[in-house]
């Protein structure tokens, strides 16, 4: 199970993961083009139970899980609203822990389970106006370490990535790309800051999910890597 499976790295995830021989169910707010779809809001975090059981009925069970579903508003911390920090917190940090709550006992029972969480360097390092989306990246990062220590003697890895800048929509921000920008431009290319110059494209993040969520990966769990272009091996 995939969410955030419609666009972007949720995206490139689900197509590799189908790929690869798995059968992929996404969830999503819209259909995914490559992969069955349940539409579903994760800021509901009280019908996240109905959901998982839905999961359970079409797929019988979940030996993958992958939560990459998230959303970014910008606000000043001194304008923070709580209706902006509730939803950012609902979707980026509640509904993957409840997921992973949920999901985890079945994995357990067979043994066998891969939990990535996508989180982001946000989860490290901050900037300004991303106060909800800093928390709540940090909070899934020590979720993720949590979780994996209570899993790892049932053959369930529990790891996240974090992301640096990905060409994805969530670099659009009232219609202007970011990535695209002037002062993008300066800021971290011209200046070396970004050291490979470039955003990452969303199936070179996807490519390091599928290994985390793979067999292949027998000895990494609670651990958060980041994939950024070496953009925080300076300062």
């Amino acid at each position: 199970m995939v969410t955030g499976a419609s666009r972007g790295i949720g995206a490139a995830i689900a197509e590799g993961l189908v790929a690869g021989g798995a059968e992929v169910l996404g969830v999503d707010l819209e259909e995914a083009s490559g992969v069955p779809t349940m539409t579903a809001d994760l800021a509901e975090t009280a019908s996240l139970d109905q959901l998982v059981a839905k999961v359970h009925d079409r797929l019988g069970s979940v030996d993958i899980l992958v939560n990459c579903a998230g959303m970014f508003r910008p606000q000043l911390a001194s304008d923070l609203t709580w209706e902006s920090y509730d939803q950012t917190l609902r979707v980026n940090l509640h509904a993957p822990v409840l997921l992973m709550s949920r999901f985890a006992p079945g994995m357990v029972t067979r043994g066998y389970g891969r939990i990535v969480n996508v989180s982001s360097i946000h989860g490290r390092f901050s900037e300004r106006t991303s106060t909800s989306y800093d928390v709540s990246k940090a909070g899934l990062e020590a979720a993720t370490r949590t979780f994996a220590l209570e899993l790892s003697g049932a053959g369930v890895l529990v790891n996240a990535v974090a992301p640096g800048f990905v060409a994805t929509e969530m670099s659009i921000v009232d219609g202007i790309n970011e990535l695209e920008t002037e002062p993008f431009t300066i800021a971290y290319v011209s200046s070396g800051r970004l050291p490979l110059g470039r955003p990452a494209e969303p199936a070179e993040v996807a490519h390091i999910v599928l290994h985390l969520a793979s067999s292949e990966n027998t000895y990494i769990t609670g651990q958060t890597l980041t994939v950024d272009g070496g953009l925080t091996a300076g300062f």
